[in-house]
């Protein structure tokens, strides 16, 4: 699934910003807000049978992003990554394509590099 109103290359930065620098919740109320939806909840922690599986999980019932460490809860791919699942649900698709939450993430990630290297070379 493509997400048809993608942010801009600057609020894309801008988000990746914010989680690498410890602004996890406010990243995804920035985000929630762009797409209309209610925030996912984010916290540390695990639910049983994906302790060891997997470093974060979106859970639609409680609408809540488990993160299994604190590195995880400030790493932006990881973070997006599980946000799309979370955007995809509130869209109605309930399952979304691991391919496609690994695109969105990697297109703020690369929003984020292509800012910093202008900055850079503009320094």
């Amino acid at each position: 699934m493509s997400i048809i109103n993608n942010p801009d290359d600057i609020t894309k930065a801008k988000i990746v910003y914010l989680i690498l620098n410890k602004k996890t919740e406010e990243a995804l109320q920035n985000l929630s807000n762009f797409y209309n939806v209610t925030s996912p909840e984010i916290t540390v922690g695990t639910i049983k049978g994906k302790r060891r599986t997997v470093y974060a999980v979106y859970v639609q019932r409680e609408s809540k992003i488990y993160c299994i460490n604190s590195d995880i809860f400030y790493n932006p791919f990881i973070v997006l990554h599980e946000f799309y699942h979370h955007l995809r649900t509130k869209g109605g698709v309930h399952r979304g394509s691991e391919k496609y939450a690994n695109m969105y993430a990697k297109s703020f990630i690369d929003s984020y590099k292509k800012i910093v290297c202008q900055k850079d070379t503009q320094s």
